[in-house]
């Protein structure tokens, strides 16, 4: 089990990056930016689901956070390719 201590020190930790993402989120200046601050705010997920299921002895959150992980990717991935494209395109005209 996951100490007391880690506990008071790691939650806080993770939602002060969640302040500061939403924050980033919210001021932009750019479109990757906010992409950028919404994929922090899901790995941040990932870290707050993890610690939940240390805490609360839960296996199965462990495959939740698997799965977050995951689709945090597989969005990162496509907005690049997006980005690729339409840097691509722009480019050619």
């Amino acid at each position: 089990m996951i100490s007391a201590v880690a506990l008071w020190v790691v939650l806080p930790a993770l939602s002060i990056a969640v302040l500061l993402s939403v924050v980033r989120l919210a001021l932009g200046p750019s479109f990757p930016d906010r992409v950028v601050a919404l994929d922090l705010m899901t790995t941040i997920g990932v870290g707050i689901v993890t610690v939940a299921a240390l805490a609360w002895e839960q296996t199965a959150l462990f495959d939740v956070a698997t799965v977050l992980a995951l689709v945090s990717f597989l969005a990162t991935v496509a907005f690049a390719r997006y980005v690729e494209r339409g840097i691509r395109l722009w480019s050619n005209g």
